[in-house]
């Protein structure tokens, strides 16, 4: 298969090219550049920038080093520019490579895609769900939804992205994801928010620990503890750092750690206590922790659903969607199926 890039004369591109502008110091109007290349040097180029490695990359191929190191060459010939820098010992990728590199998994992911959803209409399968959702989700109720979404349409594939909550939005926005279970997104322009449940902050500790048996703890009473909290790039941290502002005793963490699932491991190996919501922590099923409700202020977070308003869902997606609702609702029965979905993904 080939691609085609031609700008700036009255030529007409080849079947299945695109265009692509080269800017030119001398002319007003793009210079013509005609570059012809395959998906295999494609495919190579991204094996050498995944291995950083000849050797290892065409070991992934099947490829010898040396038929490998010639498919780097022709593409760097014919795009004009060096993608590696390479010696005997290293491999690393220049700045156009890096650049490239991301254009490159778009065209093999996009084309992967494609042929996916081909061969589904061929066989008559079922299609993909790609949904993005923030940890604690994951491990809580999601997965006994899939199960029985699953049971009932076991021949379409789920795809789950498992991310902190803004990389998990971002993934949303930018069509990677057909929704997403997320506390983050109500402000967010082209972001429809479904809020399904909510839940409160608690203080997880050791069952061994003075606050274990309290009915609640104030946030002023941990100012002597151990205290361990997320990153400050996380959107928990964001949200107790927006609720905690006013409050004159707060206190200050001496562990931080990049997800919620770490604090609790750092929890539990006896190295202080943490705010997490407690949705996480149930989760996590350790018989050695207990959560006390937080209060003065009592901190809570919405988790919805999280959609893009610009594209609409696809048959498949909207049947999870609705289970995900009913799930979070408590009706067992809205989980079967519904006609207007089967439906839907009837006529797919």
């Amino acid at each position: 298969m080939g691609f085609g890039v031609l700008a700036g004369n009255n030529e007409q591109p080849e079947h299945n090219s695109f265009l692509v502008a080269w800017p030119c110091k001398q002319w007003v109007y793009c210079c013509v550049r005609r570059i012809n290349f395959n998906l295999t040097e494609l495919e190579a180029f991204v094996a050498v920038a995944d291995n950083l490695s000849f050797q290892s990359a065409a070991g992934v191929m099947h490829i010898s080093a040396s038929a490998l190191s010639r498919r780097i060459s022709q593409l760097e010939t014919m795009l004009g520019a060096r993608l590696f820098d390479r010696n005997t010992r290293n491999v690393s990728l220049t700045n156009v490579g890096r650049v490239f590199l991301s254009h490159a998994r778009a065209v093999l992911n996009e084309l992967e895609n494609g042929i996916l959803r081909i061969t589904d209409l061929a066989t008559n399968r079922g299609g993909q769900v790609t949904i993005a959702c923030i940890p604690s989700a994951t491990y809580s109720f999601l997965p006994n939804v899939l199960h029985i979404f699953h049971a009932q349409y076991p021949k379409i594939r789920v795809r789950v992205i498992d991310e902190r909550a803004n990389p998990a939005l971002n993934t949303v926005i930018h069509g990677e994801a057909d929704f997403g279970i997320n506390f983050v997104g109500t402000q967010e322009p082209g972001i429809d928010f479904l809020p399904i449940l909510s839940e409160s902050f608690v203080l997880a500790m050791l069952r061994s620990h003075p606050l274990a048996g309290r009915q609640s703890v104030k946030w002023e009473e941990l100012l002597d503890e151990s205290f361990m909290s997320t990153s400050r790039d996380t959107g928990n941290r964001l949200m107790l750092d927006h609720a905690l502002a006013k409050v004159k005793n707060r206190p200050a963490a001496f562990f931080e750690a990049g997800h919620v699932t770490t604090l609790i491991s750092m929890v539990a190996a006896g190295l202080g206590v943490a705010a997490v919501p407690r949705m996480a922590l149930s989760a996590h099923n350790n018989p050695n922790l207990v959560g006390v409700p937080l209060v003065k202020p009592v901190v809570g977070r919405r988790i919805g659903l999280v959609s893009s308003r610009s594209r609409l869902l696809t048959p498949q997606a909207k049947i999870l969607f609705d289970m995900l609702c009913a799930a979070a609702e408590g009706h067992s029965d809205r989980l079967k199926t519904k006609r207007s979905s089967s439906r839907l993904l009837a006529a797919k």
